[in-house]
């Protein structure tokens, strides 16, 4: 990938990692490393008081610019490098996202939690499954063994995409720091819905923090994109009585996907 000078200085700042590509002398410069996959832990019950309100801070305009440009190998690259927040001195592995890469639906998460460091994949464990199923009554799936259809996969990744200690909440200084990643995915996958699952990714979606009961049955919009607000598989887990509040949020999904082909 060609980066100019001022980009290569800013990601510098941003304590991304270059190496020179031995076939290339000059401005070839690509972002070093790269890992799989991630998942999130738990959504908050509607109404729970939250460490922050609003939008998270903007992000770094360096990484936001650098981004911009990078093609699926250098974004992934970029996440498993990336310095610019604390989250990266504990994390076993970064947990990038998986699933189609032009995936009609899109699934975002909130963080990796202790199964997602070690795995490298999103979702994993219970909510993982029942994700999953979730996922299939609506005929979606993310295995890479279904037939590769954009229409009958999905593409899942995080808000951020380290595990925070203790399986905490990310704070908003995460959330911003890697913001730019999250919206150069959504730009790559071109999805026709995005389901937001948990309080902190729609906030990172949609800059809200209001509680996911006063934000899901309805349809909101991310740079044109629908969104579709619902609650985590792993509060879903604790409270199986919204269960059906989130296959109602599902079915709102559906309806914005292209027909099915049989």
């Amino acid at each position: 990938m060609r980066w100019s000078e001022p980009q290569r200085a800013m990601l510098r700042e941003m304590g991304l990692r270059l190496w020179l590509p031995q076939a290339a002398a000059g401005p070839d410069i690509a972002v070093a490393g790269a890992t799989g996959p991630g998942h999130a832990p738990a959504d908050e019950p509607a109404g729970s008081n939250k460490s922050m309100s609003g939008a998270p801070p903007s992000a770094p305009s360096g990484l936001a610019l650098a981004a911009e440009t990078m093609d699926w190998p250098a974004l992934q690259s970029a996440v498993e490098g990336c310095r610019a927040c604390g989250l990266c001195e504990n994390r076993r592995q970064t947990v990038f996202g998986l699933g189609h890469l032009r995936a009609q639906c899109m699934v975002v998460g909130e963080a990796p939690g202790e199964q997602e460091d070690a795995s490298g994949e999103p979702f994993v464990g219970d909510s993982g499954q029942l994700l999953d199923r979730m996922l299939r009554a609506l005929g979606l799936s993310r295995d890479a063994t279904e037939p590769a259809d954009a229409a009958r996969q999905v593409f899942i990744t995080n808000t951020v995409k380290c595990r925070p200690p203790r399986n905490r909440n990310p704070t908003g200084d995460e959330l911003s720091a890697c913001q730019p990643f999250l919206q150069r995915q959504v730009a790559l996958v071109q999805p026709k819905v995005i389901i937001a699952m948990g309080a902190f990714a729609a906030r990172s979606l949609l800059g809200s923090d209001e509680p996911i009961g006063k934000l899901r049955g309805r349809l909101h919009s991310w740079r044109g994109v629908p969104v579709v607000v619902t609650y985590h598989p792993a509060y879903l887990l604790r409270q199986p009585s919204d269960k059906a509040r989130a296959w109602e949020d599902l079915c709102l999904a559906a309806t914005c996907l292209a027909p099915r082909a049989d």
